[in-house]
């Protein structure tokens, strides 16, 4: 024993845990790759792409992203195989029998699960986001097909406190929006709006120039109207805004994230639950190990008629039924029927308490 209280059955247990949860991933993995090049090679060799970006810009930086998105089914899948297997060699039984309680035993499972709870915390808000940079940026040379040769409509944004932009639609291709229009509001009191034909990006002056316009001023009971043909100005707004695909928040970390979610709440802009669902999950979906692991230790001490094969199914359901009901209140928030925080955080909540049901049940 030594001072953190571990003895060799928990070394043992951690090095059966971890030692097969790694093992599951980079089998998985491997399997993974080899399907995605067999679809995307024909891509990759028409536009071009180099072995040496195929290897280090695309899968090099694929490989944690999946890692991350299956972590839950693979610790899963891991607690249930090996502890299955120490059932039924008798050695559950050895253990509780030499006078190990249940709940010690569960110890070295949940140094295991603070490992790579750890790992994945670090690798979704770190690693990830830096990797997917560059996974996007090979994407749209080898892979994607013009993506951002559309039109955006109907866009409402907050450009700072109390200046308002709306745009009929906006082009990527030119930079250019149409039938645009700019509110200026001091509290509750509008004291400007200017319409015009169309706004075009200046990507020599970093300007946007207004054509076709004419501006109201409003001062109390005074009004004017000034119209000109072309004119200058600067927003707090650039065309790269408009050019994000929808999942481009995966590649910003914690605290960009957290600081783009202030942006767009200054904005006013009506998706903000989306990026709020990508930061509460973040947190949410590291907890989740814990929870897997003493349902998966929970099911498997005990023998059952058909062996191994019954628990890894009933494993493999519950897993789904994880990630499917994750999805599921994430829609619910998207609609605005749930808090991005609650949503987050109910597939959690829910299988926490089968979990402790499992747990008491448990034979002891």
């Amino acid at each position: 024993m030594n001072n953190w209280g571990l003895k060799i059955i928990d070394y043992y247990i951690i090095k059966k845990f971890l030692g097969t949860f790694f093992f599951a991933l980079i089998l998985i993995i491997g399997i993974a790759v080899i399907f995605d090049l067999s679809e995307k090679l024909d891509d990759f060799i028409t536009k071009g792409a180099s072995l040496k970006k195929i290897i280090f810009d695309y899968y090099l930086n694929f490989i944690p992203y999946f890692a991350v998105l299956f972590s839950s089914l693979f610790t899963f899948i891991s607690v249930i195989f090996f502890t299955s297997k120490m059932a039924y060699n008798t050695e559950i039984i050895a253990m509780l029998n030499s006078g190990m309680s249940f709940r010690r035993l569960l110890y070295p499972y949940f140094i295991s699960a603070f490992i790579l709870s750890a790992f994945s915390f670090g690798l979704s808000n770190y690693v990830i986001p830096k990797a997917n940079i560059k996974r996007f940026a090979f994407e749209e040379a080898y892979f994607r097909n013009h993506p951002f040769n559309y039109e955006k409509q109907d866009i409402h944004k907050q450009v700072e406190p109390g200046v308002f932009i709306y745009m009929q639609s906006f082009s990527n291709s030119s930079s250019t929006g149409y039938k645009f229009s700019m509110e200026k509001f001091e509290g509750q009191k509008l004291t400007s709006k200017l319409m015009a034909d169309y706004i075009q990006w200046d990507s020599i002056r970093n300007k946007w120039t207004i054509r076709n316009y004419y501006i109201r001023k409003m001062a109390g009971l005074k009004e004017s109207v000034t119209r000109g043909d072309k004119i200058d100005t600067t927003l707090n707004l650039r065309p790269e805004e408009f050019k994000r695909r929808d999942n481009f928040v995966e590649a910003m970390s914690i605290g960009e994230l957290n600081r783009y979610i202030k942006t767009l709440t200054m904005e006013g802009a009506d998706n903000i639950n989306l990026y709020k669902i990508e930061r509460e999950k973040r947190l949410a979906f590291p907890f989740s190990t814990f929870i897997l692991t003493l349902i998966g230790v929970t099911l498997s001490t005990r023998k059952v008629r058909g062996g191994i094969g019954v628990h890894i199914g009933t494993g493999l359901s519950l897993s789904f039924a994880y990630i499917l009901f994750m999805q599921f209140s994430q829609q619910f928030a998207i609609s605005g029927t749930l808090s991005p925080l609650l949503a987050a955080w109910i597939p959690n909540i829910i299988f926490a308490f089968i979990s402790f049901y499992l747990y008491w049940i448990a034979p002891k």
